[in-house]
């Protein structure tokens, strides 16, 4: 079995299971050591990967990290674990950042089992960064994930060539992060560069308003045709005896519907919670224009709870009692765990499901 497999089984099992392994001990046995072993690693091998790591750091005396990954009785990485329903912050990784130190270590994961976060030293040398360079969640897995987890395998690891590969990823993600707030909200320098081009002579405040404006749906446009023309061009590919392209009913960029990793990844959340009552295969997704519904049995008159993910900046997961629709603020996903009580009522409420 190919790596890309053994991930995918261990999805299954961290989406099948995640509600019920709330202690850490549980996460770390159930999904973090099938994980170093997807990798390579020998987990019942002490002296390749070492549980309760203990090192002297500073006046504190007896600390101790989850598991160190170790190669010729060299540190190669740390791992912290946290409970599977814990949300990761750089305050759980205090222990990682002491012995950053005082290993010759230069990799860190902080993880809960489902979340991932890989931690260097790409600002300054021998000191742990405050934000992780890479971050993959098992309930979203992308292939470019997969790409970036196969350098950290046993049989692969370079760790010069992983550090090279850590300052890039983590200045993809700031030029990420800072793409989406200026697609989202562009800002004033932001609107004066596309204004120069399509401006002539001097930038009015209205001109500039409606720049501003068009941005955000200009930007969703340019995705939506590219994403179209992968679609028209891989059916195409794949149905040579149908007519031709110009023929193809393809949906217009305004008319298409675009289901994004995030809505699937809630989704997955609600699915899990729902498998303790019902069959997960009853539980299904259908998205709309304004928000993603998750149905039972994909009968629109029996709806779980809604996902209000479309807008870039502010996002909502909606819970229902009888007809009516309560919608909660979602800093994360995660936050939906929160919800568990509300939709296992939801659903003792549509299948008539004895409490």
């Amino acid at each position: 079995m190919d790596f890309a497999s053994r991930l995918a089984e261990l999805q299954k099992r961290t989406i099948e299971h995640r509600e019920v392994l709330l202690t850490e001990e549980a996460a770390k046995t159930a999904l973090v050591m099938p994980f170093l072993q997807s990798l390579g690693y020998d987990v019942f091998n002490p002296k390749e990967v070492v549980p309760e790591f203990t090192a002297d750091v500073g006046i504190k005396k007896g600390e101790k990290v989850d598991y160190a990954i170790c190669q010729d009785g060299k540190v190669n990485i740390l791992i912290e674990c946290k409970p599977s329903t814990a949300e990761l912050n750089v305050n759980h990784a205090s222990q990682l950042f002491r012995y950053f130190s005082v290993t010759e270590s230069r990799l860190a994961i902080l993880t809960n089992g489902v979340n991932y976060q890989f931690f260097s030293d790409v600002e300054k040398p021998n000191k742990m960064d405050e934000r992780p360079f890479f971050t993959f969640s098992m309930e979203a897995i992308k292939p470019s994930d997969i790409r970036t987890l196969e350098k950290f395998a046993k049989a692969d690891f370079d760790i010069e060539k992983i550090i090279q590969e850590a300052g890039h990823l983590k200045l993809q993600s700031l030029l990420r992060k800072a793409m989406d707030r200026e697609f989202a909200e562009p800002s004033d320098e932001f609107v004066r560069v596309f204004a120069a081009h399509v401006v002539e002579g001097r930038l009015t405040p209205g001109a500039k308003e409606s720049i501003a404006k068009l941005i955000p749906n200009t930007v969703a446009a340019i995705i939506r045709d590219k994403v179209n023309e992968r679609l028209a061009s891989a059916l195409n590919a794949s149905t040579p005896t149908m007519a031709e392209p110009e023929e193809a009913e393809i949906p217009a960029p305004e008319e298409a519907i675009i289901t994004t990793q995030e809505e699937l990844s809630g989704f997955h959340i609600v699915q899990a919670i729902a498998s303790r009552l019902v069959d997960p295969k009853r539980i299904v997704i259908r998205d709309s224009k304004s928000y993603c519904a998750i149905l039972l049995d994909d009968n629109n008159r029996k709806t779980i709870a809604r996902l209000w993910f479309n807008s870039p900046t502010t996002r909502y997961f909606g819970t229902f009692e009888g007809k009516d629709e309560t919608r909660h603020l979602m800093p994360d996903l995660t936050s939906i765990y929160q919800y568990m009580g509300q939709i296992e009522a939801r659903l003792r409420e549509l299948d008539h499901i004895l409490a």
